[in-house]
């Protein structure tokens, strides 16, 4: 782990260094305060440093978050989407809220592991038990409610998820060493949204290249459920307590986030879901570094650094729309995805934009009479299994074990390695997905002189494991409306 390098910390504090933001907190053992790696004021002695490895561990410890660069705020670890293992699967679950749904008892059981031994392990890694963690996740709540919204304290202290306004109080005061009304007095001047939005900014280690990420979101958008409006991505997002709508908007250093929610306790899942969207805690220094080894890929990566894999905010939504996808062009796509949602999905009211429906739920789909789809026998048969497998299910979730998920998909009539690898790449987030079969990794490696699919297969043995980088350079190559900025 990065914090037990101290070292290594003290030259990231001393030389401010963005890139290391979320790996770990700097704490300051004169004040009480811990930092973020880059915060612009003048880095203590190193004998006044201690490091820890997440935002939980250094308030357990006693420590308060900085006023000026707001640790609390920044980019997550980007440990947690690289890894499959216990600890990054519960840490995305806390992410998406489950603990402050369901408690350590619901997360152990998403994991399939006992309460005891996921508190051990996420203990013994973050310094901070799952409870600690999803408590600061909920300070970080309060503050961006306190900051963007207008609501009494009180009805606030309950969107954020706190049991009471005594706790919400203690906790805001621990944590930020000032009390909820001191916040909102500091935060006047922060821009603000109409009634019932927020306007969020959700930070992101540079650089980023929004070109294919946002191009490949509106060029496969579902009409009624995405669409490209003002220079924003929005979407509906079906949420643990409702459903509710998102723009995003790339920014320089963040991406600008509008949500409209109908339960603000959804906040957490909404961001947490954005962000995995977006792939915004991606480590692209890391990945660059890596691909560039290639000389075929390295001017690539020169030509547009900080390329993002876009993956989803439902598991399950991106499965079903991936067998819709199955060797059929992008816009036969969007028409098959277009009739299901408005045949079965749950409508949404948008007053600011064409937004219609949710994405229909497997549940909602499990009276999918296959006569009404206008696609091959096989392929409805296909999708038919998949919705079966969801209701029964089979977990698509940000808190997945990957290779026990390829392995159901793998077992399901229809779904050869391109749809299981699609499914592994953007929605279960493994940045090792690789799809050596798709037409465009194939018209890449022609055009790069790459070989057939055996050379490709044995050269993408250097890009790991961030092969699913490395398939957003290579779709690049291409012209196609995935790899452009949407027109204004």
């Amino acid at each position: 782990m990065v914090h037990e390098d101290f070292e290594r910390c003290v030259r990231a504090v001393q030389a401010k260094d963005a890139r290391f933001d979320g790996w770990f907190y700097t704490a300051v053992l004169t004040t009480k305060i811990y930092c973020r790696p880059s915060c612009p004021v003048v880095p203590p002695k190193p004998r006044n440093m201690a490091f820890y490895p997440s935002a939980a561990a250094a308030q357990q410890a006693g420590f308060r978050a900085c006023k000026r660069c707001r640790p609390d705020a920044t980019p997550g670890s980007p440990l947690w989407n690289e890894r499959a293992d216990l600890v990054a699967r519960a840490m995305r679950l806390i992410a998406d809220g489950v603990v402050d749904t369901e408690g350590v008892r619901g997360l152990a059981a998403r994991l399939g592991y006992s309460v005891r031994q996921v508190e051990r392990q996420v203990f013994a890694e973050l310094g901070a038990g799952p409870l600690a963690l999803a408590r600061a996740q909920r300070a970080q709540t309060a503050r961006t409610l306190i900051e963007t919204t207008t609501l009494p304290m009180t009805e606030l202290a309950l969107a954020a998820g706190f049991g009471s306004i005594r706790t919400f109080n203690d906790t805001v005061r621990e944590v930020f060493a000032l009390s909820p009304t001191e916040l909102r007095q500091r935060a006047k001047g922060t821009p603000s949204a109409a009634a019932g939005a927020l306007v969020l900014r959700l930070p992101y280690r540079k650089p980023l290249c929004p070109d294919n990420l946002f191009g490949h979101l509106v060029a496969t958008g579902v009409p009624g459920v995405e669409e490209w409006r003002d220079g924003a991505y929005r979407r509906t997002l079906r949420l643990p307590r409702g459903h509710g709508v998102v723009a995003l908007r790339p920014e320089d250093g963040h991406i600008a986030c509008r949500l409209t929610l109908t339960d603000l306790r959804d906040l957490p899942a909404a961001t947490s879901r954005c962000r995995r969207l977006l792939d915004l805690d991606a480590d692209p220094v890391a990945v660059d570094d890596q691909l560039a080894t290639d000389p075929l890929l390295a001017p690539l990566v020169a030509a547009a650094p900080g390329r993002r894999v876009p993956r989803t905010v439902d598991g399950a939504e991106f499965a079903v729309r991936a067998v819709l996808g199955q060797q059929v062009s992008t816009a036969a796509a969007r028409t098959h995805a277009a009739r299901l949602v408005v045949a079965h999905g749950e409508p949404v009211d948008d007053p600011e934009g064409g937004l219609t429906h949710l994405f229909p739920s497997a549940p909602a789909l499990a009276s999918l009479d296959p006569e009404t789809l206008a696609m091959p026998r096989s392929r409805r048969r296909t999708l038919l299994a998949l919705v079966a497998a969801l209701t029964d299910g089979l977990d698509l979730s940000a808190g997945s074990d990957w290779e026990a998920a390829r392995a159901a998909l793998s077992a399901l009539p229809g779904f050869g390695p391109w749809t299981v690898e699609s499914i592994a790449m953007r929605a279960l987030g493994d940045p090792d997905a690789f799809l050596p079969t798709d037409l465009g990794i194939k018209y890449a490696a022609e055009t790069l002189g790459l070989g057939g699919q055996a050379a490709v297969v044995a050269r993408s043995a250097s890009w790991r494991p961030w092969r699913a980088y490395a398939t957003q350079h290579l779709w690049a190559t291409g012209d196609h409306a995935i790899n452009r900025m949407p027109a204004a």
